[in-house]
């Protein structure tokens, strides 16, 4: 098969009268969540496919736009993924309990059952459909311009003004091109499964209503375990406890350090409120000066205040299934840097190394992860879950940081390691969780065989957003596809490709577009993801840094992006909202 994006993304200029011209709105993220889950939860609509709808610009020449790949750099090969399986593998299913992994492979190689993750783009999951038969994704934005057999994105896209991410799938699950497309060929008997990282009470009415099953918990079980303060006293009652805490309020700063002295805290301490993102939600209070700064963020709020420690935040994700808790392995996070987000301490990316934590350290942790599972269980909670853990880099105690209760950002590496490919990816227990299936799986052995292996691995990956205070109409972006560094050492096109399974070595890199030509970038906006099998951070000199090889791979994706800047009269909307962990 032949996939070339190329001649839709290069036509996209704005000049071209067939592209609509998308119209970006303010939005902000609901609050009751931790936005570290999905890439580019957009305040972005799409305007008519007319001139008349196209933004006014500044005037500037467009800049050249390069020809499009060779055919021949551009084929992707897919024929031997399970996606492509032919309609023999319906008559060979197994009918009782899958008892080992091979009969999971096996079940998810011949499921009939349509499988949608839903999506402003397919990252979290992006991948999936090379290990599960009819798994596909619908997402707002399409990288490939149409070139991915799986990707399905209504072609008409009116203005709309987007605030979270549950706004944009409900948007999706309404869309009458959608609603045609998920309806088509499901076979007699079965209804179509939906998944994808943000959803509410009204993603459930629709998905009833239309005969859908959300394969996920409930929303108002999510919500509930979305709180800090519940999260810390689930915890403590399944064994998976904090750093050194009290849960209070606090009107004044003598309250504050009044509360903190009864549990021996000390003065330099870190607060926390119930809900939204860590890095808008947490204080840190060390004096009066701090906390006449964040008082009002704080005052009336239910508190978790923390002894302030020097620790190392690790990522891990894991599945609750009838079978046990699958743990995952370990990753670190890329947060705040300047190069990848204008945000301080925001998220923009994870890397797995050999070296995340020592052989003992990870016992512990992956015992305080799955002590947390089973406390989820007994909540009633099922399937995906993503923990922070901290190490305490001074006593080398291990504590549960926070829980963030839905498929996350750091599944597109955990979907690729050494232990997924010498089982299945950590998602697919998830799908055996919420599909028509019995099972009996050994999940200690798993978990055993998963540890051992935890250290063949490298993969990183950072989320690319705008970070000068631009606002411009996007005339030319990169493809999405495979990349590598040439003999001269610049980041050049390779060809086409579906997801990043095919890198080999951390001189090649996968990046996945998002904001494309004929669309907005403004400062916050998610560019795209860049992928590769290479650390991209480094000790040298100091704590965690970006690496030269990052920095470079950054500056390259730079710039292939070109716009014209929105001109003062353009009466389109304010932009702004930043895009958020994973989707």
């Amino acid at each position: 098969m032949t996939n070339n994006p190329a001649d839709s993304t290069a036509s996209k200029t704005a000049g071209n009268k067939d592209v609509p011209s998308p119209q970006t709105g303010s939005g902000t993220s609901t609050n009751k969540r931790v936005v570290k889950d999905a890439v580019a939860v957009p305040s972005t609509g799409r305007g008519l496919n007319t001139a008349e709808a196209r933004p006014q610009v500044a005037s500037a020449p467009a800049p050249a736009v390069t020809s499009a790949p060779d055919p021949a750099d551009v084929e992707v090969h897919v024929g031997t993924d399970a996606a492509y399986a032919g309609k023999e593998a319906e008559r060979v299913q197994i009918r009782r309990p899958l008892r080992n992994i091979s009969e999971v492979r096996h079940f998810f190689r011949t499921n009939i059952t349509p499988i949608y993750f839903i999506g402003a783009t397919p990252f979290n999951l992006l991948g999936l459909d090379r290990w599960v038969r009819n798994f596909s994704y619908i997402t707002y934005y399409d990288g490939w311009d149409g070139g991915h057999p799986r990707v399905f994105s209504p072609r008409y896209k009116p203005f709309v003004e987007f605030d979270s991410g549950e706004a944009i799938n409900n948007w999706l699950l309404l869309n009458a091109e959608v609603r045609a497309h998920m309806t088509a060929n499901v076979p007699h008997g079965e209804r179509p499964k939906v998944a994808m990282v943000f959803f509410d009470e009204e993603t459930e009415r629709i998905c009833r209503e239309l005969g859908y099953d959300l394969i996920l918990p409930s929303a108002d079980l999510r919500n509930q375990l979305d709180s800090k303060i519940e999260t810390t006293k689930l915890g403590n009652e399944a064994g998976a406890f904090s750093v050194p805490n009290v849960l209070t309020t606090a009107d004044t700063y003598a309250q504050l350090n009044a509360e903190a002295k009864k549990e021996d805290l000390g003065t330099d301490l870190v607060v926390q409120t119930p809900y939204g993102d860590s890095g808008k939600t947490t204080f840190f209070i060390a004096a009066e000066a701090d906390w006449d700064r964040h008082k009002h963020d704080i005052i009336g709020q239910q508190l978790k205040i923390m002894k302030r420690i020097n620790n190392t935040p690790v990522a891990v994700e894991a599945v609750i299934t009838s079978s046990g808790v699958v743990v995952g392995p370990f990753l670190t996070e890329l947060a705040g840097f300047a190069e990848l987000t204008p945000y301080k301490g925001g998220w923009c990316g994870n890397e797995m190394t050999p070296d995340v934590l020592t052989a003992d350290q990870g016992t512990r942790a992956r015992e305080l992860v799955r002590r947390m599972g089973e406390g989820l269980r007994k909540r009633g909670y099922r399937g995906f879950f993503e923990v922070d853990v901290l190490v305490d880099l001074d006593t080398d105690d291990v504590w549960l940081g926070e829980l963030n209760p839905r498929i996350s950002g750091a599944s597109a590496i955990t979907n690729v390691t050494a232990g997924a490919y010498a089982d299945v990816p950590l998602s697919l227990f998830h799908l055996l969780e919420y599909l028509d299936v019995e099972f009996d799986l050994d999940v200690d052995e798993i978990n055993e065989r998963w540890e051992e292996l935890s250290g063949a691995d490298e993969w990183s990956q950072m989320v690319i957003k705008e970070t000068a205070d631009i606002t411009e109409y996007i005339t030319h972006s990169p493809l999405t596809g495979q990349y590598y560094l040439d003999q001269f050492g610049t980041l050049t096109y390779k060809r086409a490709a579906l997801d990043w399974h095919p890198l080999q070595n951390g001189n090649e890199v996968f990046f996945l577009r998002i904001y494309g030509a004929g669309e907005y970038r403004w400062k916050g906006a998610d560019l795209g993801v860049l992928v590769t099998k290479n650390p991209l951070q480094t000790k040298a000199g100091g704590p965690n840094a970006l690496s030269i090889r990052a920095k470079h791979f950054i500056d390259s994706v730079r710039a292939m992006y070109a716009g014209v800047p929105v001109a003062a009269e353009d009466p389109s909307p304010a932009l702004g909202g930043p895009g958020a962990k994973g989707d």
